[in-house]
Parts: C-alpha cells; sequence; structure tokens
C-alpha cells in the first residue's frame, strides 16, 4: 500500500501558478484517503471559486498521484466548503509569502 508520505511528497511539487507556494503548503488539500484497491481519493479547494486554475489544477494533481508505482487510481473532489483562508496555509508557505 503507498503511504500517505509518498501522496504529500507528490503533492508538495505541484504549485499554485499565481503564488509561489505548493498547493499542499497553501493548505488547499483537506483530505488524501488512501483505500486497500490502491485508489487515492483526494478533497481540495481553491484559493478561490474563480480561480484561474479551477479545471486544469485538479487534472495536474490527480495526474501526479496516478504517476506513483503503488497507486492504481485517484479522483479529486474540489469543495469550496470550508472557504480557503490564508490560516490554512503552513508556517513555512507563511514565511515564503512574508505573512
Amino acid at each position: 500500500m503507498v503511504e500517505i508520505e509518498v501522496i504529500v511528497k507528490a503533492l508538495c511539487e505541484v504549485y499554485d501558478p499565481e503564488i509561489p507556494v505548493s498547493i499542499y503548503d497553501l493548505g488547499l488539500i483537506y483530505e488524501i484517503n488512501i483505500k486497500e484497491d490502491k485508489s487515492v481519493d483526494i478533497v481540495m479547494t481553491l484559493t478561490s471559486p474563480n480561480c484561474p486554475v479551477a479545471q486544469s489544477l485538479p487534472n495536474e494533481i490527480k495526474t501526479k498521484i496516478e504517476k506513483i508505482e503503488k497507486v492504481k487510481r485517484a479522483t479529486v473532489k474540489v469543495v469550496f466548503d470550508p472557504l480557503w483562508g490564508p490560516e490554512k496555509m503552513s508556517e513555512a508557505a507563511k514565511l515564503e509569502l512574508n505573512l
């Protein structure tokens, strides 16, 4: 079974195109569920419902996760409840953005 750390590492390689911080450190990833059938379900949000990459970013994440050797399939669900806010960012992201 794939380990959560491998999934997180892959998510840390995906960046918001407008902010020089990974989507994971931005706090856009709400849930990572690894199932016994080797599928991975990700629940995420965007910094804004009008985000210009609202269509492409989930597909980029799905592709990235499915490239992991032990992952059979990935699904990405975008939600807006709860809404994203800067308080969801990691300390590293806040330092990177001088917040």
